[in-house]
C-alpha cells in the first residue's frame, strides 16, 4: 500500500497538471478543420501530455527519494528538494558533473538563524551535511530578502552552480563556484562568490547578535565545518540556492530531460516508477 502522504502528493501533482491533460478530456465544440491541422494539433497535444506524465514520473521518483532521506524532519521543503534534483540530472545531461553524486542545497527562505545548507548523496540515498549558512550583507538582516548578480552588490545571488577548484584564501580553504542561470549567478567567479570558512556563521554569533553574520555575497559556512563540506562537493558537483523569487527562471528545471537522464544514469538502488518508457 502507497504512502498516505505520496498519495496526497500525487493529488496535488495530478490538479498541477489537469491543464496538460484537459485537452485529451474534453473535445473542443468548434467548426471542421483539415485533417493535417488535426494532425498538427493532436501531435501537439500528445508532446503536452508526455510531458506532463514525465513531471509526474519524475515527481515520484524525488519524493521517494526525499522520504528515504529523511530530508523533512530536517526542515527542507520537499518543492526545494524537487527543484534541485531536477537540475541535478538536467546538469549532468549537459555534461556539466563529475562521477560524485553530491547535490547541495541552500534554502534562504529560512531565518539564518537556523540550518539552511543540505548536502546529499544521491546514490547513497544519504545526507552528508546540514547546517548554517551565510548570506550577502545587503541581502537582508535575519532574512535574505534581495539578489543580485552585479559585482560590489554584497548580495548573495540564487540559482544552480557547478562547483570548481579549491584554493588558499584568506579565509582558509575556499571553493569556487560558476553560476549557471544567465542574470541570476553567471558573474560568481568575477565577484569571487566562494564558499569558504567564517566565525560570524556560527552558533555562537547567533547567540551574540540574534542572527547569523553576514558575508560579502558568499555562502559562508562554520569554520569548523566548512574545510569537510569543501572536500565533499568539490570537484563539479551540483549546488541550487533557492529563494522566494517570483522572477526567477532556469532551463535547468525541465523535468522531461531530467527524467531522460534519470533513466539513463539509473543510480544504484533509485527505483523507478512503472511504465517509465511510455510513449503516447
Amino acid at each position: 500500500m502507497r504512502n498516505p502522504r505520496w498519495r496526497a502528493r500525487k493529488r496535488k501533482v495530478a490538479k498541477r497538471l489537469f491543464p496538460l491533460f484537459a485537452p485529451l478530456i474534453f473535445s473542443p465544440m468548434a467548426s471542421p478543420i483539415s485533417t493535417s491541422a488535426a494532425k498538427k494539433s493532436a501531435k501537439s497535444t500528445n508532446k503536452t501530455v508526455v510531458a506532463g506524465y514525465k513531471i509526474m514520473q519524475f515527481d515520484e521518483v524525488a519524493y521517494n527519494l526525499y522520504n528515504e532521506m529523511g530530508l523533512g524532519q530536517t526542515g527542507l521543503k520537499y518543492e526545494i528538494f524537487s527543484k534541485a534534483l531536477t537540475g541535478y540530472y538536467n546538469m549532468k545531461h549537459e555534461g556539466r558533473l563529475s562521477d560524485k553524486p553530491v547535490l547541495t542545497m541552500v534554502d534562504f527562505t529560512r531565518s539564518s538563524k537556523q540550518k539552511r545548507l543540505w548536502v546529499v548523496d544521491i546514490e547513497k540515498k544519504e545526507m552528508l551535511h546540514h547546517t548554517y549558512v551565510a548570506h550577502g550583507r545587503n541581502s537582508g538582516e535575519e532574512f535574505a530578502e534581495n539578489f543580485s548578480n552585479d559585482d560590489k552588490s554584497y548580495m548573495s545571488s540564487i540559482g544552480f552552480y557547478v562547483t570548481q577548484a579549491t584554493y588558499q584564501g584568506k579565509h582558509g580553504l575556499s571553493l569556487k563556484l560558476e553560476g549557471l542561470d544567465e542574470g541570476f549567478n553567471t558573474n560568481a567567479l568575477d565577484r569571487c562568490v566562494v564558499i569558504h570558512g567564517a566565525e560570524y556563521a556560527s552558533p555562537a554569533f547567533i547567540k551574540q547578535s540574534g542572527r547569523l553574520g553576514r558575508s560579502l555575497g558568499c555562502p559562508a559556512l562554520p569554520m569548523e565545518e566548512h574545510e569537510d563540506i569543501i572536500k565533499t562537493v568539490m570537484g563539479s558537483t551540483a549546488m541550487y540556492i533557492h529563494a522566494n523569487k517570483d522572477t526567477y527562471t532556469s532551463h535547468y528545471l525541465d523535468h522531461t530531460t531530467a527524467m531522460a537522464e534519470l533513466i539513463n544514469d539509473n543510480p544504484n538502488n533509485t527505483k523507478l516508477p512503472p511504465s517509465t518508457d511510455v510513449s503516447i
